[in-house]
């Protein structure tokens, strides 16, 4: 594979971060012998503080996956290794909080208040990780980054502020801080990064990262679309910008925007608790627990409300029988809520998790809660998070595990195969899962561990 740009240094150039090989048990956690008792075992103390990791799987050749011998084998491999179908261990020597996947990057983020806190890998055309400065020449960018390397985010005060969380779209990046605001990078043809649009812009080894105003209280929630951004303020308001053309912004046309809007229509006086966006379409969970939803509806995303393929205003969608909302996922075709008996519902279409027999539909189908574990021994099982790639879906438990099912593109499900999950399957990953972070053909999870 010919990479006519790539960022491949040694783990020793990278400030926190190294790239490791195999995960594998600490000495300690191992069992110890006595050659005359026998086996003793040495089990983890109540104390003992939990070690936090990141695991990735998926397609590994834009570098997404931050595992540079996969791309450019060392030594020790002869090939190159595409895919890979299983969580494979990525070492960080921070602790990593906030993870996000774009299409064929990752950006990861630690809340500390080193001036290092944010990490880019993959692919960067666009400069969707911010300037990579190549080891030849200080006006020349990389392409492709194959290893987690550090973005650096022009902040007044770098100690003293944190990284909160990312997002990542088709070409660009958001990053929420908590003292700085919002910053964003990359793509910005359709106003997607929150600035003026510039006529003929090359973003190729682009320099700029810009600081987007606007909003009328702090930004405690980003989410990055195709070519849209959405943000949300702690006042429970939701501002919009970018491509409008399917009505994702939900701004009342079909228009580009190129600086942050509130968005109004049955949004209008209604305080919003999370947002949610990946393709074109746009969802918002309310804090008494409803539902709306704008954009794209080709594939019958908000069909409970319209016969239209696209609402450029936010509309109420009615959710029968489905209990209270408490957080949404919206990916390429499809839709998923939680309410707050821990239950997944969905709808839209493509592989659903209910079997190869439901490829659609406009009202919310119930996924059986014994499909996450749920059982007359596990009675209070229920899942706490709830997450989209553009074909697939993926679900954590209050006990950590996750799940996954939908279209398996170039083994992005993690399940050890290619073929695709049409009902939710566990991923094994050692320890609990945090949080996990979708993208088109990779993921990345975040899981905390007493090993």
């Amino acid at each position: 594979m010919a990479l006519p740009c790539v960022r491949l240094c040694s783990p020793y150039r990278i400030t926190g971060l190294q790239v490791c090989g195999y995960a594998t048990l600490s000495k300690a956690s191992k069992p110890k012998e006595k050659t005359s008792s026998g086996p003793v075992f040495q089990y983890v103390g109540e104390r003992k503080k939990p070690n936090h990791k990141v695991f990735v799987w998926g397609f590994s050749f834009t570098g997404a996956l931050g595992i540079p011998s996969f791309v450019m084998p060392d030594s020790g491999r002869k090939k190159p290794r595409k895919y890979q179908l299983t969580p494979y261990r990525l070492e960080t020597a921070d602790q990593i909080s906030s993870a996000a996947c774009g299409y064929g990057f990752s950006l990861i983020a630690s809340t500390t208040k080193d001036v290092t806190k944010l990490w880019g890998m993959g692919l960067n055309k666009d400069s969707q990780l911010g300037f990579q400065r190549t080891q030849h020449s200080r006006y020349q960018g990389y392409d492709y980054v194959l290893e987690p390397s550090p973005v650096a985010l022009p902040l007044v005060e770098p100690v003293q502020t944190r990284v909160v969380q990312v997002s990542c779209g088709r070409a660009h990046s958001l990053v929420l801080t908590d003292q700085e605001g919002v910053f964003s990078m990359g793509n910005n043809s359709y106003g997607q990064c929150g600035r003026q649009i510039v006529e003929d812009e090359v973003y190729s080894g682009s320099h700029f990262i810009h600081k987007i105003g606007g909003f009328s209280s702090r930004v405690v929630q980003v989410a990055c679309g195709q070519d849209h951004s959405l943000f949300l303020t702690e006042s429970g308001k939701v501002y919009a910008c970018g491509w409008g053309a399917d009505g994702q912004t939900g701004l009342g046309h079909h228009r580009v925007s190129c600086s942050p809007v509130e968005v109004g229509g049955d949004l209008a006086g209604v305080e919003v608790q999370q947002i949610s966006t990946y393709g074109d379409c746009s969802l918002a969970v309310s804090r008494d627990g409803q539902l709306y939803g704008w954009g794209n509806s080709e594939y019958l995303q908000l069909a409970t409300v319209t016969e239209a393929t696209q609402t450029n205003s936010p509309r109420h969608l009615p959710l029968k029988g489905c209990g209270k909302v408490v957080q949404a996922a919206c990916g390429g075709t499809q839709v998923a809520i939680i309410n707050e008996r821990g239950e997944v519902f969905v709808w839209g279409f493509g592989i659903l998790g209910k079997g190869p027999k439901l490829s659609e539909s406009s009202t919310p189908e119930m996924i059986p809660s014994s499909l996450f574990g749920k059982s007359e021994f596990n009675p209070s099982v229920a899942v706490t998070k709830i997450r989209c790639g553009l074909n697939h879906f993926a679900a954590v438990t209050d006990r950590g595990e996750l799940f996954v099912w939908g279209k398996n593109v170039r083994g992005c499900l993690g399940i050890g195969k290619k073929d695709d999950q049409y009902f939710p399957w566990r991923v094994t990953v050692p320890g609990q899962v945090v949080d996990v972070a979708c993208g088109v053909d990779h993921m990345v999870a975040l899981v905390k561990s007493l090993l």
